[in-house]
């Protein structure tokens, strides 16, 4: 094990934490809930915070084309399926990325372009979450650990939760229960899918 497979181990699960956190923000403020902080202050901190998971993901891939423990080369960290290893989980990883990246192009470029076409490519951003999760579960050396599997249950669980009071109003305790229940049933699942399988 070397420093850089550490490093990029880490980036990784930190990338997933920001962007759950960064899930969160956006639908916190999509919601209109009253927030005891100002509105602009929750949208510089979800800025922040999304410009950290793309920091955080930039040092996972660069850890992932240093590394000499699972070698990959710079077309198997940017084209999907040509990766010898996991090939189908890697490329969840890839495809969450490289839309990730085009979400950060079109925020960039918000003043620019009609603003219903923004939020459609912002609302993508489920899908780059959704991908990362099953992209987290299934590669990785610590997917079956359980401090591991504790932090996406808590990242899971923050993300359903946060969506299910944007659209359904305060949740009740049969639906809290109801929603813990199917996150660990869906982080357990994938956690332990044969690595040869994904």
């Amino acid at each position: 094990m070397t420093t850089v497979w550490y490093a990029e181990r880490s980036a990784g699960i930190v990338a997933y934490l920001l962007l759950s956190a960064s899930v969160v923000l956006g639908v916190s403020m999509s919601a209109r809930w009253r927030l005891s902080w100002p509105r602009f202050a929750l949208e510089e901190i979800h800025r922040f915070v999304s410009i950290l998971t793309g920091v955080f993901i930039a040092i996972h891939g660069l850890g992932i084309l240093l590394d000499t423990v699972v070698p990959f080369s710079l077309v198997q960290t940017l084209v999907p399926f040509t990766a010898s290893c996991r090939p189908f989980a890697v490329s969840l990883g890839i495809v969450s990325a490289e839309l990730l990246a085009a979400i950060a192009v079109t925020n960039a470029l918000r003043s620019k372009i009609p603003y219903r076409l923004w939020r459609r490519a912002h609302y993508l951003t489920i899908l780059v979450w959704l991908g990362t999760t099953a992209h987290v579960l299934l590669t990785g050396t610590d997917r079956q650990e359980a401090w591991f599997l504790a932090l996406v249950a808590v990242a899971v669980s923050s993300v359903t939760l946060a969506f299910t009071a944007r659209f359904r109003g305060e949740p009740s305790v049969a639906a809290l229960t109801a929603v813990m229940a199917a996150t660990l049933v869906v982080v357990l699942g994938l956690a332990f899918v044969p690595q040869g399988v994904a």
